[in-house]
């Protein structure tokens, strides 16, 4: 995987973003190991270049609402924002060009599916 992402122009999604920042406030500060993990996120962050961090277009938000929803309605899982926000991303990155890297295979494969014009390459963690 290292090596894959070494060799290829990597871009990320404002959508991802907030995803990750929305741990600045959801996790307890209490918690011994919030300060470890904020700590990590910080750094991936600030790994973004600002030249590769895209927002989906208003096109492919308001299509990533019907998609989720179908998505929904099919599977029969209220997944809510969690799907919302992959449905942007595989819109967003349909509409680019890009693929889109997850280990996510469950609603991924959903859009995949209803949507095969997209490209997903899945991963699994070692």
């Amino acid at each position: 995987m290292d090596e894959l992402l070494e060799t290829r122009n990597v871009n990320h999604s404002t959508v991802c973003l907030a995803e990750l920042t929305h741990l600045f406030g959801r996790l307890d500060p209490s918690h011994p190991a919030t300060k470890t993990v904020l700590r990590e996120i910080r750094r991936t962050l600030e790994d973004i270049p600002g030249h590769r961090l895209f927002s989906p277009s208003e096109t492919a938000m308001g299509e990533a609402g019907m998609l989720a929803g179908l998505v929904t309605r099919l599977s029969g899982a209220a997944r809510g924002e969690s799907l919302l926000n992959d449905a942007s991303l595989y819109l967003q990155a349909l509409e680019r060009g890009w693929i889109v890297l997850t280990r996510n295979v469950r609603d991924f494969d959903y859009f995949d599916q209803l949507l095969p014009a997209g490209r997903v390459l899945f991963y699994e963690q070692g």
